[in-house]
């Protein structure tokens, strides 16, 4: 179920990089996810984290997935909101991306996250999922995810993606990139065995991913 905060929360979107003088950079252990499996924007987040291996590098602290304040926010994340804005008065909500030497939020900004962790930490096999060139291909793929959420847009959204799936292997390319966690999240947010009737290619993609533990083990999580 996802829950909708009844304020609108502050966008924090702090980043992580490489070079030591931009303050967030990248030690192993250092930051910390927390992740709602009720919440949409936690969904994808969770599927890079797990395609990538970041337990032990990123540990994940995973809230419960019905909110346990009436704003639709978290008792156990206030600290962070409240240490990280000045007098903060909205809900505690996920995702947030914690830094644990200051004790403050980093970025709840989805997208965002899901870079820093595959361009920061990427075991050197694991896979490649922002590759170099395909950058403005991907965030044209991210668009595209956007706008699935207005019924309207819907259909097109899905030829779009039917015919780039009928002459490659994925998304983007023949191989896998966070354009394939992008769309598999936008469309299990929207019924996807349903939405994809008539849509073969992306059908048999889905279904694919959604075999791998790396996404499918969030289905259930979402539906606990």
């Amino acid at each position: 179920m996802t829950v909708t905060p009844l304020v609108p929360a502050p966008a924090f979107r702090g980043r992580i990089g490489r070079d030591p003088s931009s303050g967030h950079y990248a030690v192993p252990r250092r930051y910390r996810l927390h992740l709602a499996p009720g919440h949409d924007d936690c969904l994808g987040i969770a599927v890079v984290h797990r395609l990538l291996g970041l337990d032990e590098i990123c540990p994940v602290t995973l809230l419960d997935p019905n909110p346990d304040c009436p704003d639709g926010g978290y008792a156990a994340l206030r600290p962070l909101y409240e240490a990280s804005a000045h007098h903060y008065r909205g809900p505690a909500v996920a995702p947030v991306l914690s830094d644990g030497w200051s004790g403050r939020i980093v970025s709840t900004h989805a997208r965002d996250i899901m870079r820093d962790l595959a361009r920061s930490f990427t075991p050197a096999a694991g896979p490649v999922l922002y590759p170099r060139g395909a950058e403005a291909e991907i965030a044209a793929v991210e668009e595209l995810c956007g706008l699935a959420a207005d019924p309207a847009a819907l259909p097109g959204v899905l030829e779009l993606l039917e015919r780039r799936l009928t002459t490659h292997s994925h998304v983007v390319g023949d191989r896998l990139t966070a354009a394939d966690v992008e769309v598999w999240a936008a469309l299990v947010r929207h019924d996807a065995p349903r939405l994809q009737d008539g849509h073969p290619a992306l059908r048999t993609h889905v279904r694919r991913l959604t075999a791998h533990p790396a996404f499918g083990r969030h289905l259930a999580d979402r539906a606990a």
